[in-house]
């Protein structure tokens, strides 16, 4: 199957026999022979001679044989690529957390290249002592652990009008999760000493759009990270280096990168100092606004279109993520057959506040098409809806908070397409 994105438009339709499936046992993949060479009996070409010793590769990389599983972006989506986005392979990973190295990419002008030494976070504003921080200064800060996932707002924003990319890298990959180690804001506030009208937040980045946005303070002073580090080494800088806000289960937008100024306010800030704010256009003409929190959401990663089904039939191990703003996942179903039918998926690992939560369902499979489904709940009761759903509510013209159950077409042969049902 190839990564190139395949625009489509087909839609199903669920027959009155579903598409449930019972066969036993396991087949025989269908993948590539390989080398015969280097298979049993035969001693293989790598068991033959000595490899690379310690510190050779002083900083680890994947082997090469997984030189595929990249961030991959589909150029026509923007003008320029310094204002676009790249896509975290989520078909080809499994867990929870991401790899550094394949979290998502949103840049509005680009990776700022920073000099920790010089950079520097002021906080100024409705306080009673204004502070600039060196990075020294922030981590010797208290500072906490904490797992959160990061999704984009425009996260299958393109299937607000139908099937259009055919991947779930494409559709579901704005979203990462990882991590974090960090300071608390509130801690940071406290240093400052907040006034009593103090409200609202104005955080900017460093890069060339000084990219800003307005956070509540009920929200800042509740669970927001002023984070340096993720899955334990210190941020790339496609991901904020030195310094990065992390707001937990609201928006990507809102997480400033390359964080350098803090301004304390009593009224969100909208036209001369922050840059465009999110809003989503609905049928009406109208706009939401404040969208800030990311609903319940799931998607199944394998089998997806960049992640067929390569045997022939039998047990089948299908895999997926949840995730929601709001708090926990509290359960995962699945459907074989476009939502006829739903069965409890396997939440598997860690079930994180705010976290991306993997789940399983195994089942025989045997060959007969497929349509699959996954419909997260989370631990308020909130339950993803249905595409259609979303639509009679919001209509078509946004292109941000798409949370609507994903649909994947299995063909006979394996291979797996991006459809809707009706």
């Amino acid at each position: 199957m190839t990564d190139t994105p395949i625009p489509n438009r087909r839609r199903f339709l669920i027959g009155a026999g579903g598409a449930l499936v019972a066969a036993p046992a396991l087949a025989n993949s269908g993948a590539s022979p390989g080398n015969p060479a280097n298979q049993p009996p035969k001693v293989p070409e790598w068991s033959q001679f000595l490899g690379d010793g310690v510190a050779v590769r002083a900083y680890g990389k994947p082997s090469e044989h997984e030189a595929h599983v990249i961030r991959r972006d589909v150029q026509w989506l923007t003008a320029s690529r310094e204002s676009s986005v790249s896509f975290t392979p989520i078909h080809a990973l499994d867990g929870s957390i991401t790899p550094n190295g394949l979290c998502f990419e949103r840049h509005h002008a680009g990776i700022a290249e920073v000099d920790p030494v010089d950079h520097r976070l002021m906080i100024h504003g409705l306080v009673d002592k204004p502070l600039i921080f060196t990075m020294e200064d922030l981590m010797r800060l208290p500072r906490v652990n904490v797992p959160y996932f990061c999704e984009c707002a425009a996260n299958s924003g393109m299937e607000w009008r139908g099937a259009q990319l055919n991947g779930a890298q494409f559709t579901h990959g704005m979203v990462h999760c990882v991590m974090y180690t960090g300071t608390p804001l509130r801690l940071l506030l406290e240093m400052a000493g907040l006034k009593p009208n103090a409200e609202w937040l104005l955080l900017e980045g460093a890069d060339a759009a000084a990219m800003t946005r307005s956070v509540p303070m009920q929200k800042a002073l509740d669970d927001v990270l002023i984070a340096w580090r993720m899955n334990g080494e210190m941020l790339r800088p496609e991901n904020g280096y030195p310094v990065r806000a992390v707001i937990p289960g609201w928006e990507a937008n809102m997480w400033v990168k390359w964080l350098r100024r803090i301004a304390v306010g009593d009224r969100p800030w909208y036209h001369r100092e922050e840059t465009s704010k999110y809003t989503d256009l609905m049928a009406d003409g109208n706009a939401r606004k404040f969208t800030f929190v990311m609903d319940a959401k799931s998607v199944i990663t394998s089998p997806s279109p960049q992640a067929p089904i390569n045997h022939a039939g039998g047990f089948t191990v299908l895999s997926g993520l949840a995730w929601s703003g709001r708090g926990r996942i509290a359960g995962v179903d699945v459907s074989l057959d476009g939502g006829r039918n739903w069965q409890h998926a396997r939440l598997d690992g860690p079930v994180w506040d705010k976290a991306l939560t993997r789940f399983y369902f195994e089942f025989d499979w045997d060959g007969r098409p497929l349509l699959l489904q996954s419909r997260a709940t989370d631990e308020t009761g909130y339950v993803q809806p249905t595409k259609d759903a979303l639509r009679a509510v919001r209509g078509e013209n946004s292109i941000y908070h798409q949370n609507g159950i994903q649909t994947w077409h299995v063909a006979p042969s394996g291979e797996v397409e991006n459809v809707e049902v009706s």
